[in-house]
C-alpha cells in the first residue's frame, strides 16, 4: 500500500493500481515521476528518500539503463538491465547479486530518465549514473563486501 496526504488526510492507495495508473500515463507520451520505494537499487537510489522520473523506452534499451518492469506474477519492479540477449533482458537491483534472467521487452513499460538522488537531479551522463551503470554492474561478486565496508565506515 503506498500512502500519501491529500485534502482530506492520509489516503491509502493499492500499489499495484497506482502503478497501473502510471503505465497508462507513461503509455500516453508523458513522463511520471514516483518516490523509490524498496532496497534493491541502493546504494543508488534509497527508500523514501530519491526520486525516480520515467517514460515509455522511446529507443533500443541497453546495458546500464535503469527500467520499471512487471514480472509474471504481478510485482512492479524498478531494476537496472546487466544483460542483453535480443529482446530478453538481465535486470539487477544495484543492492543485490542474483541477476533476474529472461525479462521480456513486453514486460518492461518505464525507462528512468533522471532521477531526484539526495534532493539534486541527476540524469545520464553525470558520473554518479555513468559510476552505477558501468563501474558497479561490473563488481556484482564484491557488492556486499563493499556495503559492509562503507556503511562501517559511515557511521563511525
Amino acid at each position: 500500500m503506498i500512502n500519501y496526504t491529500g485534502m482530506g488526510g492520509v489516503k491509502y492507495v493499492d500499489t499495484r493500481e497506482y502503478v497501473s495508473v502510471l503505465r497508462d500515463i507513461v503509455k500516453q507520451g508523458r513522463e511520471v515521476c514516483v518516490v523509490v520505494s524498496g532496497s534493491s537499487m541502493a546504494p543508488f537510489l534509497v527508500h523514501r528518500r530519491d526520486v525516480v522520473y520515467f517514460k515509455s523506452p522511446w529507443r533500443a534499451l541497453k546495458k546500464g539503463d535503469i527500467v520499471f518492469y512487471q514480472r509474471d506474477n504481478g510485482q512492479f519492479v524498478l531494476h537496472r538491465i546487466v544483460g542483453v540477449h535480443g529482446g530478453v533482458f538481465d535486470l539487477l537491483g544495484d543492492n543485490q547479486t542474483e541477476v533476474e534472467h529472461g525479462v521480456r521487452s513486453d514486460q518492461i513499460f518505464g525507462l528512468v530518465t533522471g532521477v531526484k538522488r539526495k534532493g539534486k537531479m541527476i540524469s545520464p551522463g553525470s558520473f554518479w549514473w555513468w559510476f552505477f551503470a558501468h563501474v558497479w554492474t561490473h563488481m556484482i561478486p564484491v557488492r556486499h563486501v563493499v556495503m559492509s565496508v562503507y556503511a562501517k565506515v559511515r557511521h563511525q
